[in-house]
């Protein structure tokens, strides 16, 4: 594909999947000795021990790690044991632990010593992952320290080496180890700090940032960090006019992550959208738009999608039904799932939702029972931008198809997703169309589990009690959502 919409450049390419990091890069090195250490705020919290005093564990620790124990004694056993106790352990759930305040204070101390020799935790692969880790644990429970952390590691960087281009930092930012360190960096930062970062260091190089084999991970990071309207507008700005360029080049990650930060500031949604259509060549004319959820899907362009021959400059063809509706659904990819997600959670999300009506009850099939496409479903049936009547309609494509559904490890966890939010119409569709193959059903790993799920052999034997234990059911159901909508 080309990297703009009609580009002089080669036509029909597939969207790489997404680049991966490399292994073999190095740490910038370390500062010469004698380099200036960080300052720390006044330890506060830090309790004073002899320093010849032998550690031992208070009361609160010990009760720690005592439940701790407890809790994995209870825990499932595996293999066999782990399958005689399924229903079980789906309820189990983690404990939840206050962490003692002793443990708090040995995580002061030790983010001092970050601090001191804060050029090897910034530079040394393996000491630079306990610094992503303290910064996760001390973003939860510490926030303060958090913060002060993350600005001596940035203060660092700044300073470290000049760039021609603008800020050091980007120098960092394409490092193999040091960029992992700032990616936990942008995801911990508050958003004031986060803009600030953003307008100090990194605005006017996102295209640059987006278009490296490195870079472009803590720039997905950047994005999934991005919480308001003033910081997604500048951003939005300067990587929009590049999306196709970015699939292109093999990153989807940025695009993914740049219709995620759309959906979560509820900004910017119908344009990105339709710079979508035009980075998969299903824009114009107006009739392929209906064909934008395989493509999405697949991260394929539509001429390489539907194996077209078009020559530079020529008129885009119309959309044939007939030939759409004959092909199978190509393999669906994880980001293509993530993109459509995102998608069918903007606030209007009426296109998508037509191209998937558009899907015959094959294809809709597949995308059941994909791995990575089932969450497209999913989607479907959670978003609260989605409504009963567009539900209805996109999944009513399945009749005919619930059998299959019931038989597969990914479909039947969409049937019983559907099953869940059916009313007792639908519910009898349902159990009628699986009733028809239930010897089937039975001998099968997966449909069995969703023959009991619906009371099949009470549906067809006692239809009457059926119902009544249904329309119970849908009462409860009814009864909480009132509830929870109160």
């Amino acid at each position: 594909m080309g990297l703009g919409p009609r580009s002089p450049h080669k036509v029909g390419r597939r969207f790489p999947a997404g680049g991966k990091r490399g292994r073999g890069a190095k740490g910038l090195g370390r500062p010469l000795p004698g380099s200036k250490r960080q300052p720390w705020p006044p330890p506060d919290r830090r309790s004073e021990q002899p320093p010849d005093s032998h550690p031992h564990l208070s009361p609160e620790a010990l009760g720690y790690f005592r439940r701790a124990l407890s809790a994995l004694k209870e825990a499932p056993e595996t293999g066999e044991e782990r399958e005689a106790q399924k229903a079980p352990a789906r309820e189990c759930k983690p404990a939840d632990f206050e962490v003692p305040e002793t443990f708090l204070n040995r995580l002061q101390d030790l983010t001092s010593s970050f601090l001191k020799d804060i050029a090897v935790f910034i530079t040394d692969k393996i000491s630079s992952f306990c610094l992503q880790v303290a910064l996760q644990v001390l973003h939860h429970k510490l926030p303060e320290f958090c913060a002060y952390l993350c600005n001596a590691v940035i203060g660092y960087l700044s300073t470290r080496s000049s760039s021609v281009d603008g800020s050091p930092l980007l120098l960092f930012l394409r490092d193999q180890t040091s960029s992992r360190l700032l990616e936990q960096v942008l995801l911990v930062l508050e958003p004031p700090r986060l803009q600030s970062l953003f307008e100090e260091h990194l605005q006017g190089q996102l295209q640059t940032l987006a278009a490296h084999p490195i870079a472009n991970f803590p720039l997905q990071r950047l994005l999934d960090a991005v919480t308001t309207p003033e910081l997604l507008s500048p951003v939005f700005e300067e990587l929009s006019p590049v999306l196709e360029a970015v699939l292109a080049q093999g990153h989807p990650g940025v695009v993914i992550a740049l219709v995620g930060a759309c959906r979560r500031v509820g900004a910017c949604q119908a344009k990105v959208l339709q710079l979508l259509l035009e980075a998969f060549h299903c824009a114009e004319p107006s009739s392929r738009q209906v064909a934008c959820v395989p493509l999405f899907a697949t991260l394929m362009a539509y001429e390489v999608y539907y194996g077209l021959m078009e020559e530079e400059g020529a008129v885009p063809a119309e959309h044939q039904v007939e030939m759409a509706a004959a092909r199978a659904l190509g393999d669906v990819t994880v980001l293509g799932s993530l993109l459509l997600q995102h998608l069918l959670h903007f606030s209007t999300p009426g296109l998508v939702l037509r191209s998937l009506g558009a899907l015959t009850g094959p294809q809709l099939l597949v995308l059941a029972q994909s791995p990575a496409g089932s969450h497209v479903l999913d989607a479907i049936l959670t978003s609260p931008s989605v409504t009963r009547k567009q539900r209805r309609r996109v999944l009513q494509n399945l009749k005919g198809q619930y059998v299959a559904l019931a038989c597969s490890r990914h479909g039947s966890r969409v049937l019983d997703a559907i099953w869940s939010g059916a009313a007792l119409g639908a519910r009898k569709e349902i159990a009628a169309e699986l009733g028809e193959q239930n010897q089937q059903l039975i001998r099968d790993p997966f449909g069995h589990h969703v023959a009991r799920n619906v009371a099949l052999t009470t549906f067809l034997k006692r239809r009457e009690a059926w119902e009544q234990q249904q329309g119970a059911v849908a009462k409860r159901r009814r009864a909480l959502n009132s509830i929870l909508e109160d």
